[in-house]
C-alpha cells in the first residue's frame, strides 16, 4: 500500500463544475494506475442511489466511483441531505435516515458528525492510494464557516491541498476568485495551491492577460482553463442545463414533468444514448400535447407535488392526453400519483392526510415511516402491447420510497414483498424502479414498440448505457487533461 495522497476541489459557488472536475481527476488518476476514491463528506441533493447493501448516498459520488472503476459505497458520501421543504431536509447518515431537521437544528447536530466523517475518511486513507475530495457550494459563506465539515473544515480534517474552481460562463470570474481568496483566513489561503477556470467559450489567448493579473493578485497559479463542453454525464442536483433543452425534433418525443420537489431526474439520462429520442422538461400545462410519452419522475414530496399538478391544470391535461393514447410513465412518486389515492396517516409529508391521485391505475399508496431502500433485480412478466417481445428481459435498478402501493392491477415485474412495484395498463405504466431505462435491452425494445405504433422501423442498440457512460468519462478526462497543467496538478497531489 502506497502512502495515501489527496486533493480537494472547492468552488467559488454552486454549479461551477466541482463535481465534473472531481470526476475528471478521478478518471485521470485511475488511468495512471492509482487506486483512487472520491469523497464528499456532506452532499445536499435529491438525486440519490442505493448501494448493494441497501444504503443511500448521493449520485455525484456514484458517478465519480464509476470514473474510478470501483463500486459506489456509502463511505464515499457519509452525509446526505435531501430537502423536503424550503426549511427542512431529511438527514441521512451512513446511508440511513436519521430524521428531518431545520437549518438551526442541523447546525447543532453536525458538531457530532466529525467523528463519523473521519471514520469514513480514515477507511479510504487505509484502503486507497489517492482520494479526490469534493466541497459543496461556496467555501466562504461566512455565516456558515464556523463548524464547517464540507469545505475548508474538511480540508483541515484531511490535511488536503485545495484547488479552487470558478465558472467563467456566468460572468464575474475574476471577482469571484479574488473575493473567495479574500474571505479565506490566512491558514485557508495557504491551502489553496491552484485555480481552474471552467466553462470557457472563446480564444484563451484573449484571457491570458487577465489570468496573469489574477495570479499576481491572489498569489496562486491558474492551472488551466477548461472549455465549455457538452457532456452526457449526470448532474448533481436540480441546477442543470438539461432543463433548458427544449428540442422535440426526434422520432420519439418525451416530456418530463418538472416537479417542484423532483428527485432522481437522472432516471432519464439514459435517453441520451438514443439518437431517435428527444426529451424536454416542462412545468406549464400549455407545453403539453405534442409528445409520445409523458414521464412523471420521482418526488421528495409526492403529495405536495401532486397538489400543485392539480392546481396548475397539468394533472387534468395528463389524464386527457392519456385517453387519447399518449403513454404515461410514472416512476416512484410519479407512479404513486397514477393511482386512485395516496394516504399519509402519520402526516409524514405535511398536513394533508389523504389526496386523490390521477385515477389512471386502480391502486392506493399508503405512506409509511419506514423507507424501502434496495437494489432491484427482476424480469418482465408480460409479452404484449408496449412490452411486446420483452418477456423475460432482465431489469436492474434500485428503489427508494416510503409509500407502499397495492390494488387490483397486475404486476409486470417480480413484486416486492408486500407491494406492487410495477404495473402496465394499456398506455399507462408505473414502477418503483429507479434506473429502469439504464437497462439498454429493455429500453431499446420498449422504444421500438413505440416506433412500431407510429409506423416506424425498429432500431438496433449499438452500445450499452454502461459503455456510453465510460466513453463520456473518457471524453471529460481528455478535455481536462488537454486544458489543465496536469504535471503541476499531480505534483500538488504528490504523485507522478
Amino acid at each position: 500500500m502506497r502512502e495515501h495522497k489527496n486533493l480537494m476541489i472547492q468552488g467559488t459557488a454552486s454549479s461551477v463544475g466541482k463535481s465534473l472536475i472531481t470526476t475528471a481527476l478521478c478518471r485521470l488518476t485511475h488511468k495512471k494506475g492509482y487506486k483512487v476514491c472520491p469523497f464528499k463528506s456532506q452532499n445536499m441533493a435529491l438525486n440519490s442511489y442505493i448501494t448493494e447493501n441497501g444504503l443511500e448516498m448521493g449520485r455525484a459520488q456514484v458517478v465519480q466511483a464509476e470514473a474510478c472503476g470501483i463500486k459506489p459505497e456509502v463511505y464515499m458520501n457519509p452525509i446526505l441531505l435531501k430537502p423536503t421543504s424550503d426549511r427542512k431536509s431529511q438527514v441521512i447518515l451512513n446511508g440511513r435516515v436519521v430524521e428531518n431537521m431545520g437549518a438551526i437544528e442541523y447546525s447543532v447536530y453536525k458538531e457530532r458528525l466529525k467523528k463519523e466523517i473521519l471514520k469514513n475518511y480514515d477507511y479510504i486513507k487505509n484502503n486507497y492510494d489517492v482520494s479526490i475530495i469534493e466541497g459543496a457550494g461556496s467555501p466562504v459563506e461566512i455565516n456558515l464557516t464556523k463548524g464547517d465539515i464540507v469545505n475548508m473544515g474538511m480540508a483541515h480534517m484531511a490535511d488536503a491541498p485545495v484547488i479552487l474552481v470558478a465558472d467563467i460562463d456566468r460572468g464575474g470570474v475574476f471577482a469571484s476568485v479574488v473575493g473567495t481568496m479574500t474571505l479565506f483566513t490566512p491558514e485557508e489561503r495557504r491551502r489553496v495551491k491552484g485555480v481552474i477556470i471552467n466553462k470557457f467559450r472563446g480564444d484563451v489567448k484573449i484571457l491570458k492577460p487577465g489570468l496573469k493579473q489574477l495570479e499576481e493578485i491572489i498569489g496562486v497559479p491558474v492551472l488551466g482553463v477548461v472549455p465549455y463542453t457538452k457532456l452526457n454525464i449526470e448532474d448533481e442536483d436540480g441546477v442543470t442545463d438539461k432543463f433548458k433543452r427544449q428540442t422535440m425534433d426526434k422520432d420519439i418525443k418525451i416530456s418530463v414533468i418538472k416537479l417542484k420537489h423532483m428527485s432522481n431526474f437522472t432516471d432519464l439520462d439514459a435517453f441520451n444514448l438514443y439518437e431517435d429520442v428527444s426529451v424536454k422538461y416542462i412545468d406549464r400545462v400549455e407545453d403539453l400535447g405534442n409528445e409520445d410519452m409523458i414521464v412523471i419522475p420521482g418526488s421528495k414530496s409526492t403529495i405536495d407535488d401532486l397538489k400543485e399538478l392539480k392546481e396548475t391544470g397539468i394533472a387534468e391535461k395528463i389524464v386527457k392526453l392519456s385517453k387519447n393514447g399518449t403513454i404515461i410513465f410514472g416512476i416512484c412518486g410519479g407512479y404513486q400519483m397514477l393511482g386512485g389515492k395516496i394516504e399519509d396517516p402519520d402526516k409524514l409529508e405535511g398536513n394533508i392526510g389523504e389526496i386523490s391521485g390521477l385515477g389512471l391505475l386502480d391502486l392506493t399508496t399508503v405512506m409509511e415511516k419506514s423507507k424501502n431502500t434496495l437494489q432491484y433485480y427482476g424480469q418482465i412478466l408480460l409479452d404484449q402491447g408496449l412490452f411486446k417481445g420483452l418477456y423475460g428481459k432482465t431489469i436492474n435498478g434500485y428503489e427508494i420510497h416510503q409509500g407502499i402501493t397495492n390494488g387490483k392491477e397486475k404486476g409486470i415485474f417480480l413484486d416486492g414483498e408486500n407491494y406492487i412495484n410495477g404495473v402496465i395498463k394499456n398506455n399507462i405504466i408505473g414502477c418503483y424502479i429507479h434506473g429502469i431505462f439504464d437497462n439498454t435491452e429493455f429500453t431499446r425494445g420498449f422504444l421500438n414498440n413505440i416506433r412500431s405504433e407510429k409506423g416506424l422501423d425498429g432500431i438496433d442498440a449499438t452500445i450499452s448505457f454502461e459503455e456510453f457512460k465510460e466513453k463520456e468519462y473518457d471524453k471529460l478526462a481528455k478535455v481536462v487533461e488537454e486544458s489543465v497543467d496536469m504535471e503541476k496538478l499531480y505534483k500538488i497531489i504528490g504523485i507522478s
